[in-house]
């Protein structure tokens, strides 16, 4: 029943809510959080600190290879969460972090390949809406890395021919073999996992216990964004 009101006049004010969502403006089921959300805003940010400024990771990172599922159908949601983009966004830091790891491996003839980085703030509220599940996807509520532009999710590929070594998983897998401390998988891919975890950690980024892919960087304290790609580019 909608709510209603009855004026000083005896005429009966009936309420009706509406959610609208305005450019701009991000509100969740848990709850509003504070956002960046215009690029105005943004480009301040940048002038008092440039560790702000989220890097085009293709644009900055020499042979670095993407597989952006969100910016298709073939990810967990089923759905088309992105635009059709060809590259990602991290903060600076991050992005020189990720191009550290990335040299190191080029000399083993091995390179990065990103499944996710920057993910505005709305997308994850539509993930929280259909898994409601803080261990893989999170909570509204305070924003995650992604939304701060300072988590990855990756893989390991030769750079020859562009295939990705085997992790044992793909990519948003949900059950225990996807976690780090899961042993009953070949040596192979557990010397995989062990050589990305190594090197993650060595550029100061931290390990996510359920998911093989994601890592945060691990310093540093970055807003939650609600830009879209577009506003990025």
């Amino acid at each position: 029943m909608l709510p209603q009101i009855k004026s000083s006049s005896g005429v009966l004010i009936v309420i009706v809510l509406l959610f609208i969502h305005f450019p701009g403006q991000t509100q969740s089921q848990m709850g509003t959080v504070q956002t960046v959300h215009d690029k105005e805003t943004y480009r301040q940010s940048i002038k008092e600190d440039p560790s702000q400024q989220m890097v085009d990771l293709a644009a900055y990172i020499k042979d670095i290879r993407f597989d952006l599922r969100y910016a298709t159908k073939m990810n967990f949601t089923g759905k088309q969460l992105y635009p059709k983009i060809k590259t990602t966004y991290a903060r600076l830091p991050v992005a020189q972090a990720l191009k550290t790891v990335q040299e190191a491996l080029r000399e083993k003839g091995l390179g990065i390949k990103i499944f996710d980085a920057y993910r505005p703030y709305m997308v994850t509220v539509q993930m929280w809406n259909l898994i409601q599940d803080e261990r893989y996807v999170a909570k509204p509520d305070k924003g995650s890395a992604h939304n701060r532009g300072t988590a990855v999710d990756l893989t390991l590929i030769e750079l020859a021919t562009g295939k990705a070594l085997d992790m044992g998983t793909d990519f948003d897998n949900f059950t225990e073999k996807a976690h780090h401390d899961y042993t009953a998988l070949s040596d192979t891919v557990l010397q995989n996992r062990k050589l990305l975890k190594s090197l993650m950690e060595k550029a100061g980024f931290r390990a996510y216990p359920e998911e093989w892919w994601h890592y945060s960087f691990a310093s540093g304290s970055f807003p939650v964004m609600d830009l879209t790609f577009k506003q990025l580019k």
